[in-house]
């Protein structure tokens, strides 16, 4: 029993220093990157007017922080959000009517392939014009680009689930919703976080297409206005801004896996 729990104490200690050993190289790379991006900008390898440099983006951020950079970043984020939660919430309850209906599925799967490769921003200015020009069609566009790519992985997941454990449970007498509640469900737990990484980055994604169409705030109007007048510094730091954005979202969705991975492990 002894040796067993040491075992474990340094499985955790080794998988701990593994952690902290990517951690520290994700930190390192990401300031490689920065030095020489500087390097390049201030020796002119590159031309310091069009990539920017990450001085000269520092020096625009904390210029815009007085100039309601945080409202632009605020009307940005909240789309996402809502955009992505109707996009999850629409796209588990498209999912499993697909798992409870199998001719259904059958029907509409390649529809859903076809609808997934269609340019979604080709639909801007009729979705502008459905749903009118300001934060419904921003809204409207991040849950499209998201929904299909939710409900094909999520149903594509339900499906994939053993067929023996189901079997199982039907002979027991579980019905349908039984069995989609106790093995199918459970058993995707990981195939639906996956999923709302995936969908949390499209979310955002749509959001800047709509912006880029039609919006008086956010970061996507930042970028397209910084283009317009030649500020290719905000333009930069902007991009810069959604990719923390992105990256801070992310984190939460990972975050959210864990504690369910704890809770679930202790039901």
């Amino acid at each position: 029993m002894k040796n067993t729990s040491y075992s474990r104490i340094q499985y955790l200690k080794v998988l701990k220093r593994e952690n902290q050993l990517v951690s520290f190289f994700q930190i390192t790379l990401i300031v490689v990157i920065l030095a020489f991006w500087e390097f390049a900008a201030c020796s002119g390898i590159v031309d310091p007017f069009i990539v920017s440099s990450p001085i000269r983006i520092a020096k625009t951020f904390f210029s815009m922080l007085k100039n309601g950079l945080i409202i632009h970043v605020l009307y940005t984020v909240c789309e996402t959000l809502v955009g992505f939660l109707i996009g999850v919430l629409l796209g588990l309850l498209i999912a499993v009517a697909l798992w409870f209906s199998s001719f259904a599925n059958r029907v509409f799967a390649p529809y859903l392939v076809v609808l997934n490769s269609l340019p979604k921003i080709a639909l801007g200015p009729v979705i502008i014009v459905w749903a009118g020009a300001g934060a419904s069609a921003i809204i409207t566009m991040a849950v499209a680009i998201s929904l299909i790519v939710t409900v094909m992985e999520l149903s594509h997941g339900f499906y994939s689930t053993d067929v023996n454990l189901l079997i199982t449970v039907k002979s027991f007498g579980a019905t349908k919703w039984e069995s989609f509640k106790k093995i199918v469900m459970p058993y995707n737990i990981p195939v639906f976080f996956q999923s709302l990484k995936v969908n949390i980055g499209l979310s955002l994604v749509g959001v800047i297409a709509g912006e880029f169409l039609v919006s008086k705030a956010g970061l996507g109007y930042l970028i397209v206005y910084a283009g317009q007048v030649f500020k290719m510094d905000l333009v930069m730091m902007s991009v810069v801004l959604l990719g923390f954005i992105a990256f801070i979202m992310y984190s939460a969705v990972n975050y959210l896996e864990k504690i369910a991975k704890k809770f679930l492990n202790h039901v």
